[in-house]
């Protein structure tokens, strides 16, 4: 599982016309699965995102989670992060798991998310052409990938 994470002063995704999920201060998690990720990698995630130290303290130094200040999540589905570029200048997008695979591993990361962070996650929709807007707030983006914990 891959995950880019953006700390956020606000963010909201729509789909058309309609709002499918917005937040204040928090963070946005775009979210993409591979075929053979397990239940193991969607929790590690998970875990990492909500306790991860990328909010500042009293001092200004980053040194509190999401936990800490209560903020919002909201992830996106984005089969993208599975991009690879090696050959020519068109993306294969083999990495990433096939829809019927993908769209269960995602609401099950999303369900992760809301138990480690006990609080509702906002999200896009799975599949849909979404418009994505935020405030990145640092810049502070960070980049995970379930297979790479070192």
């Amino acid at each position: 599982m891959r995950a880019l994470i953006q700390r956020v002063a606000q963010a909201s995704v729509q789909v058309g016309e309609r709002e499918t999920g917005a937040i204040g201060r928090g963070l946005v998690v775009l979210a993409g699965a591979a075929a053979d990720d397990t239940d193991e990698d969607r929790a590690w995630i998970a875990r990492k995102i909500v306790h991860m130290r990328i909010f500042d303290d009293a001092a200004g130094v980053m040194n509190r989670s999401l936990l800490d200040v209560d903020g919002g999540l909201l992830v996106v589905s984005q089969f993208t992060l599975f991009a690879s570029t090696r050959k020519g200048n068109r993306p294969s997008w083999s990495g990433a798991a096939p829809p019927e695979v993908a769209r269960p591993m995602i609401e099950a990361f999303v369900a992760s998310l809301a138990d480690a962070a006990a609080r509702p996650v906002a999200t896009g929709e799975f599949g849909a052409a979404m418009r994505v807007a935020l405030v990145n707030d640092g810049p502070v983006t960070i980049w995970l990938d379930s297979r790479d914990r070192a």
